[in-house]
């Protein structure tokens, strides 16, 4: 009998410890990474760490936030990285990316929600003394950020994710598109929405293949995201940088929201400029093996107010040509014209 409590005892001291994340190597802590880029001090007393591409603020005519999506950071900017210097100038853009909570040398949030997230841009936008009326540009997971946004500008989402449980869904499609994923994605995406106090183990764990995209599992991508990939992904960040505080913080905690229940459903959205005095765009690749196509149009059709860019034979990463980085960038400053 004394063996048998003892096993359990074990056992149960074991699964506390593997369930439980490390804590976070906090930049500027005595034990955590230093503290080389300008950061803002949040309400809650948070810093969040910017990078500023393009002309001064005080000269710009047109003020973009850049959100980075899951594996990157303020330095992947892929929109900034693209345009070239006369046009920057020309048009007088200026565009600062930052870290999300968690990454590169932003301070995590352990109470991260869609709408804190959300907030965020917004206090970055004050303290930067941007306009009160600014555009922002999301790539991936990190456009779940714009459905929360108020005070816009404009918008362009590039590749938004989907989560399957947004209200409103029709549940055949998300169920077929649910399914239609790799069955790692499944479960990762599960455990997220069902049991989140277990996504640090899941995603750590050696016994079953966690989400697809953390080792670059190739099935996931298309023939284009695979040439991309080979040619820009892998020269352009620091990978170590991106998840220096740790990846539970950045991108566990970045599934646990996106893939959470939300406060609200975008699904239920109104139109953001009755007076047509913006736009929101939603630029998506018809190859993409990540986010679900069926999905993403019955969105744009549900939502009439977004003009729906539809890329024949793009993937997940068309927003790393340069060609398409100008056509994104001139289309949500003056249209499709």
């Amino acid at each position: 009998m004394f063996v048998v409590v003892l096993l359990i005892g074990i056992l149960l001291a074991w699964a506390y410890r593997a369930t439980r994340p490390p804590l976070p190597n906090i930049c500027g802590s005595p034990w955590g990474p230093p503290i080389t880029a300008p950061r803002i001090k949040l309400r809650d007393g948070r810093h969040l760490a910017y990078k500023e591409h393009g002309v001064p603020a005080k000269v710009a005519k047109y003020k973009i936030i850049y959100v980075h999506g899951l594996f990157t950071c303020r330095h992947g900017a892929v929109i900034a990285k693209n345009l070239p210097q006369e046009l920057v100038e020309e048009l007088g853009i200026y565009i600062v990316s930052y870290d999300r909570p968690g990454y590169g040398e932003s301070d995590p949030d352990p109470k991260q929600t869609v709408k804190s997230l959300a907030l965020d841009v917004e206090e970055l936008a004050d303290q930067l003394g941007l306009d009160s009326k600014f555009y922002v540009i999301a790539y991936s997971i990190g456009c779940h950020v714009v459905w929360g946004c108020l005070r816009l500008s404009g918008a362009a989402l590039l590749a938004p994710i989907i989560n399957y449980w947004w209200r409103g869904l029709p549940s055949n499609l998300s169920t077929e598109a649910y399914y239609k994923q790799l069955p790692q994605d499944q479960w990762t995406h599960r455990v997220a929405h069902y049991i989140p106090w277990l996504t640090y183990w899941w995603n750590t764990q050696k016994w079953f293949p966690a989400l697809s995209a953390v080792p670059g599992n190739p099935n996931i991508f298309s023939r284009q995201d695979l040439e991309i990939t080979s040619k820009k992904l892998g020269k352009q960040i620091n990978k170590a940088h991106i998840t220096q505080q740790g990846e539970f913080e950045s991108i566990h905690r970045t599934i646990m929201v996106g893939f959470g229940n939300w406060e609200f459903s975008p699904i239920d959205l109104e139109n953001p400029f009755p007076n047509n005095e913006g736009s929101v765009h939603l630029w998506q690749g018809d190859d993409d093996r990540i986010v679900a196509i069926p999905l993403q149009r019955f969105i744009a059709k549900k939502l009439p107010w977004i003009q729906y860019h539809e890329l024949p034979g793009a993937g997940h990463f068309f927003a790393y040509s340069n060609e398409m980085s100008q056509v994104i960038i001139k289309t949500l400053l003056f249209g499709d014209n």
